[in-house]
């Protein structure tokens, strides 16, 4: 399992107390019947079944959840925008793409950054981290690019690829204040390795993606503290019986978590519910999705290049290459168990395994007294009834 890497906790302050009840709690520890939840400023204080939550009643909102399962907010590790709107535009446009993906019940995101030059990226990890600073819920950036293989592309302008020079490493590191929290490389790239130790000593996540790499260069990446899989399977090689590729290079290593975008698209479920029987614990549901996730078909841009988005489908304008998603996190569950996959696993992929990566797993994924009071409440048919964010609702 990933050990949890240091990192500040998301803020918590003066709240309403809060009880649910009656509720089936599903987290990485399992699903628990006729459970109750109660919180104060933001944390949550007790848990239980039964009517032990009667102890906690006096002076809180008492949500009465029969029928109901809940599960902590959604930590989505890589994300590009959402209800119309691209991380891309400003810092309005990652609240405003944030809070649509809010309403479907991911309560902490890190906000992902496309490949541009080195000047426009450093303009907005700065904007980035002063998001982090004023709201608790945008947990940083990812760089997703520019370090990247340009026949691993995807939806990346191949004009922006850049080799990881100490130089650009130094100016982005200090463009995200210490909020550049993982960073994406294609580990052939020229510079790569020290690029990479770089980033770790800044307390960095570095992953493997959009790369040619096989398993022997992918494995010896991993060795050197990489401990990410940038949407597994998707650009990069894939696995072949005489060559393994850098996917089994990350199972095979037990540091390492695997990215997967569950939306029936990237990743076939049942190839899904195969890395979870084959990395527990260490598989982790990411969205990857653009402007027109929870917002609707049309045309749109990432990266500089058009996207057509048709029937939730996105492709770069002209071709069939994918384009990001239009994913949500409370759809990638209901895709894998329509597959089959077993909740307490796809519940844990997109809760705790996350925080865990980003050395939070003391403070948000679980449902458990100490961690933040950041709960979704779902139907039976795991579409989202209401939303807690450090104790207090998520409005629509």
């Amino acid at each position: 399992m990933t050990p949890d890497r240091p990192g500040p906790p998301p803020a918590a302050g003066p709240g309403p107390a809060l009880v649910v009840r009656s509720v089936t709690a599903v987290d990485a520890a399992g699903t628990v019947p006729d459970a109750w939840l109660s919180s104060r400023d933001g944390r949550i204080t007790a848990t239980g079944t039964g009517d032990g939550w009667r102890a906690h009643a006096a002076g809180a909102e008492v949500v009465d959840g029969t029928g109901r399962l809940l599960v902590p907010g959604f930590v989505d590790l890589h994300v590009h925008g959402g209800g119309g709107h691209s991380h891309e535009d400003g810092p309005e446009a990652v609240l405003a793409a944030t809070a649509a993906h809010a309403r479907h019940g991911t309560t902490r995101t890190v906000v992902s950054l496309v490949s541009d030059t080195v000047v426009a990226l450093c303009r907005r990890l700065g904007e980035v981290a002063d998001l982090a600073r004023e709201h608790p819920h945008v947990l940083g950036s990812h760089l997703e690019g520019p370090f990247l293989a340009p026949a691993r592309k995807g939806a990346h302008d191949p004009q922006r690829l850049v080799d990881p020079t100490p130089e650009a490493v130094e100016r982005l590191l200090a463009a995200a204040r210490g909020t550049l929290r993982q960073v994406t490389l294609a580990p052939e790239r020229p510079g790569a390795t020290a690029a990479a130790e770089a980033f770790r000593a800044a307390g960095v996540v570095v992953a493997v993606g959009h790369t040619e790499a096989d398993h022997a260069l992918a494995a010896a990446t991993f060795a050197r503290g990489a401990r990410l899989l940038t949407h597994a399977f998707n650009a990069m090689p894939g696995v072949h019986h005489r060559a393994p590729g850098p996917v089994v290079a990350a199972v095979d290593d037990g540091s390492v978590v695997l990215e997967v975008i569950l939306d029936g698209e990237h990743v076939h479920p049942r190839v899904v519910a195969m890395l979870l029987a084959a990395a527990p614990d260490r598989v982790a549901l990411v969205t990857d999705a653009m402007a027109a996730a929870a917002a609707t078909d049309g045309d749109y841009v990432l990266g500089g290049l058009g996207v057509t988005v048709s029937g939730g489908r996105a492709v770069v304008t002209g071709t069939d290459t994918l384009a990001g998603s239009t994913l949500t996190m409370d759809r990638a569950l209901r895709t894998g168990v329509a597959a089959g996959l077993p909740l307490p696993a796809l519940v844990a992929a997109a809760t705790a395994t996350p925080a865990r990566v980003l050395g939070l797993g003391g403070v948000v994924g679980r449902l458990a007294p100490g961690q933040l009071a950041d709960l979704v409440l779902l139907d039976e048919t795991l579409h989202v009834v209401s939303v807690h964010h450090s104790g207090l609702p998520v409005r629509g």
